[in-house]
């Protein structure tokens, strides 16, 4: 999962940036237009694997992980005529977006608009995808006329459903209203245009950065569109917790009554943005968490640890993790017949610890 953090010069994403990977980058603005990239790695923070790797003390221990990137140079009218180049070229690879937009007051930190407005900045960032998205979908539907002119009845079907879902996507641009609000895109039709990278159609989470104050977001501004939620961070405070030892870290936290880090909660909330669920596989050698999409099957689940496993699969050996740790081991839970073996058709649960048996 690969997820880019972006926001106007001096919105606080690279404090951001640096709360959720434990990095140390400078922050302050990029010359509007400035194209920069910082990327950090970083495993997901998940209680229930600290539970497993008690109970099986394993050699080894793999977390999940999602890759952040920091993306710098944007601002109002970057992208006059759609974006291009490698602004384009990085926004479209992106799985979904961090989009930080600022709330603190700084007199030493001069906001870019003068005034701190964080749902005008959204909407900048916003109108600016919904142009880059308008100019790609009116760009390729040129080229699906003029093929349709040129062969006429000869020319494939596909041709026709893929401009007429275009059309749909230029409507709802027009409209100003981003493809990710249109609910009726089927799967085959999100497979035909997966290649454009459309801006506005990937999921967004708006993290208002509260500086030092701790705010409700909803108090701030709403934001109501399909495949985003909202979250309010001390950017500042939860940066400098970042750089900071375990003991030190938790006493910093009391002391500003924070109960969860911002890493924790935006990678829960990206989790669910993005429809991504976890399990695990355990044993003395390795305790790992996998991710897959919400509705995997157990097959599909075995290919997310090794393609040949998916290609034999035969039956996967199940258990909840919440039975395990109710039961205390594998042999009290087989006891209570709460062990199972499911089939092809079974569709992995978030949390479930699976085994797969197979044959190649």
């Amino acid at each position: 999962m690969r997820l880019g953090i972006i926001g106007l010069p001096n919105s606080g994403k690279t404090t951001i940036f640096n709360a959720l990977t434990r990095s140390n980058l400078e922050t302050g603005a990029a010359s509007s237009g400035r194209f920069e990239v910082h990327t950090a790695v970083v495993g997901v923070p998940d209680p229930r694997m600290e539970k497993l790797i008690a109970m099986y003390n394993p050699k080894k221990r793999t977390y999940t992980q999602v890759t952040y990137v920091d993306i710098g140079g944007l601002d109002k009218g970057v992208g006059e005529g759609g974006l291009k180049g490698q602004f384009r070229n990085e926004l479209a690879q992106l799985d979904g977006y961090l989009q930080v937009a600022r709330v603190f007051e700084d007199d030493t930190v001069p906001h870019p608009q003068i005034t701190i407005d964080p749902a005008r900045d959204v909407e900048i960032l916003d109108t600016e995808f919904l142009l880059t998205d308008l100019v790609s979908v009116e760009t390729r539907l040129e080229k699906l006329r003029s093929e349709i002119r040129v062969k006429g009845k000869n020319v494939d079907k596909a041709v026709h459903v893929e401009a007429e879902l275009l059309e749909r996507f230029k409507a709802q641009l027009e409209a100003e209203k981003p493809l990710r609000d249109l609910g009726d895109i089927t799967e085959d039709e999100h497979k035909m245009i997966r290649g454009y990278g459309f801006l506005t159609l990937k999921p967004a989470l708006i993290v208002l950065n509260m500086g030092e104050q701790a705010k409700d977001p909803a108090s701030i501004m709403t934001y109501d569109h399909r495949n985003t939620r909202m979250v309010g961070l001390q950017g500042k405070i939860e940066a400098e917790i970042a750089q900071l030892e375990k003991e030190d870290a938790e006493m910093f936290m009391s002391e500003y009554g924070i109960t969860e880090l911002s890493a924790a909660k935006v990678i829960r909330l990206s989790y669910e943005l993005m429809a991504i669920q976890s399990f695990f596989t355990v044993g003395e050698d390795e305790v790992r968490a996998w991710s897959i999409p919400i509705g995997a099957t157990a097959p599909e689940a075995a290919g997310a640890i090794h393609s040949d496993l998916q290609k034999g699969f035969i039956r996967a050996e199940v258990m909840a993790y919440h039975d395990l740790i109710a039961g205390g081991s594998e042999a009290a839970l087989k006891a209570t017949g709460k062990f199972r073996l499911e089939g092809k058709e079974y569709v992995v649960k978030d949390g479930d610890i699976v085994h797969i048996r197979f044959n190649v």
